[in-house]
């Protein structure tokens, strides 16, 4: 069978089983496109701005474990792209972008929309590709998912000239696995380190799980909760990492690090064992990493990618390997030592006390107000209304925050934000990608009147396709993260940090089509939720709260400081 390559492009997306791509078209995608109107196998969304298109396919694949799929034109619609590739790219998130290229003849020769997007893009995918011969476009699209989805994932890239969308060859069906020689990434367990961390495990006196993003990107979520149940050990999930262990679980010690709980902070310093599962000890975790290294203690750390670990804290027993299958004979070899040596009970139990003494901090206690809105307060009627089953997306900022903080979530892939790159708009167009592959599921977005305005005119797009997201604006006039270092760091100078010429949301929304909602008084959140949820449920609902303009985020570690040098309220400043 002979096609051309805008017709393999599109008959290899379909062999992928792929449902949806998000785009936008133009001059050096035109062949794609066409070959796109001629097919039923998938549906393109036309998203507004190129940007949005990745972040859309990236929360895609984040609420699914499908790969999500975006398609731009050449030159700025690539570097439209860029941001949200870098983002997929952060979170190890697997991706394929496909975008246009000038004609093979006209590489390098400073042609109209053209730039080197495999030089631009090289730091910021797992792989690209550059296709210079048609005969090599179905093999290159194959490389592409196998690359996305297997070791650790991540976007890549497929940059194809015009030429090559018109040319032809024949066309060969995909035969079997997909094997390459030069990359083959390392899935199970050396057992002989799993036994090291199970022997270190038993003779345990305060052990400590900290998970993160690898438990839920290799679905390793029922295994996590399967050996923290056998360990009888406190667990903390990052920010990538919630739901991964339910909240609702008296194990779950909430979040560490930066913003996370005092009891998280303080069993991450203090444990004399620390399980690492798939997290990087980012600097947003740990703090200072000469202050995290005072506390002697022994550090088994499982990741897929062996570059990550003792790259920023040294461990003493490295294990390389899919999550999910290491922990799954962590799990066996556990279980049938722990009959010989049984773990350290009294040692646990005295671990255990010490846990609920600081827990008694209450660090999430806030101060309630009947005339002024708590961002938190909205955040937990959110979670009350939709029974804490939402997908939930944020933007960055405060509002991601307390959304970590307060919504507590149970399960996996519920949880959709930027948490490596700390990307700004990416709440709406994530949620259009949620539910494109969640259909009927509630999708909430948390977001601030700053970051909803970098993609609002998603609301176009949430339109013609008929999305129906419900956006909480915690509205409080401020660039609020910023705002809150500015308060703390340079004696309350908020050099540009107040945003001022705000449009009337409920008056830009209705102007969409959608639902709009102002709410100024507490009373009122709840009743707004619940009929944004119930009432208005087949519509896009955006409900601007007008929130305490003073409020932070606390708890807080300072840039540089330790885990445990804790700001718990302004009585610490």
């Amino acid at each position: 069978m002979e096609l051309n390559g805008a017709d393999i492009v599109v008959r290899c997306l379909a062999e992928e089983g792929v449902d949806h791509v998000f785009g936008y078209p133009g001059g050096a995608v035109l062949y794609i496109y066409d070959a796109i109107y001629k097919q039923d196998k998938f549906q393109h969304i036309l998203v507004r701005h190129e940007q949005a298109a990745v972040h859309a396919a990236d929360a895609y694949s984040r609420s699914s474990n499908k790969i999500g799929v975006a398609l731009v034109t050449s030159g700025p619609g690539v570097t439209n792209a860029i941001t949200g590739i870098a983002t997929a790219y952060m979170d190890s998130i697997p991706m394929v972008i496909i975008s246009g290229q000038v004609p093979s003849y006209a590489i390098g020769e400073d042609a109209f929309q053209e730039c080197d997007t495999v030089g631009i893009t090289r730091p910021c995918v797992k792989h690209n590709f550059l296709v210079r011969d048609v005969k090599d476009l179905a093999e290159t699209m194959r490389r592409a998912f196998y690359i996305a989805r297997t070791g650790r994932p991540g976007p890549v890239l497929v940059d194809i000239p015009k030429d090559i969308t018109v040319a032809s060859c024949k066309y060969t069906p995909p035969r079997g696995e997909m094997h390459m020689r030069s990359y083959a990434p390392v899935t199970k367990g050396h057992q002989g380190q799993i036994k090291k961390a199970v022997q270190m495990l038993l003779a345990a006196e305060r052990p400590m799980v900290y998970s993160g993003g690898g438990v839920v990107l290799s679905d390793a979520a029922p295994e996590l909760r399967r050996i923290v149940e056998l360990l009888g050990a406190p667990c903390t999930n990052t920010l990538m990492g919630l739901g991964a262990f339910p909240a609702s679980d008296d194990k779950f010690m909430g979040m560490p690090g930066m913003h996370g709980t005092y009891e998280a902070n303080m069993a991450m310093q203090h444990c004399d064992v620390l399980l690492a599962v798939g997290a990087r000890f980012d600097d947003r975790v740990i703090g200072n990493p000469k202050n995290f290294a005072q506390n002697p203690r022994k550090i088994i750390h499982i990741d897929i990618d062996p570059s990550s670990i003792s790259k920023r804290v040294r461990v003493d027993v490295p294990i390389v390997g899919n999550v999910k299958d290491v922990l799954q004979d962590l799990y066996v070899l556990y279980e049938q030592a722990s009959a010989d040596t049984p773990p350290n009970k009294p040692a646990l139990a005295k671990w255990w006390q010490q846990i609920t003494t600081w827990r008694g901090r209450e660090c999430l206690k806030y101060e309630g107000s009947d005339t002024i809105i708590k961002p938190q307060y909205v955040v937990e009627k959110l979670w009350e209304v939709t029974g804490g089953q939402a997908f939930v997306t944020s933007d960055v900022g405060q509002h991601q925050m307390w959304a970590a903080q307060y919504y507590r979530f149970d399960e996996p892939r519920r949880w959709i934000n930027s948490g490596g790159l700390g990307t700004m708009g990416v709440g709406l167009p994530y949620a259009m990608g949620v539910q494109m592959a969640n259909p009927g599921s509630d999708v909430a977005v948390i977001t601030g009147e700053g970051s909803i305005q970098m993609n609002i005119q998603e609301l176009s797009t949430c339109k013609q396709y008929h999305l129906t997201p419900k956006v909480l604006c915690l509205n409080n006039r401020y660039l609020g993260m910023v705002r809150q270092w500015q308060q703390i760091d340079y004696g309350s100078r908020y050099s540009e940090s107040y945003v001022d010429a705000l449009p009337d949301f409920v008056k830009l929304v209705e102007s969409y089509g959608h639902v709009g909602m102002r709410i100024d008084k507490p009373a009122d959140v709840e009743p707004a939720i619940r009929e944004a949820f119930t009432k208005y449920k087949d519509r896009l609902v955006f409900m601007d709260f007008i929130t305490d303009q003073t409020e932070n985020v606390w708890p807080m570690v300072k840039s540089g400081r330790g885990l445990t040098e804790m700001l718990l309220g302004s009585e610490d400043l």
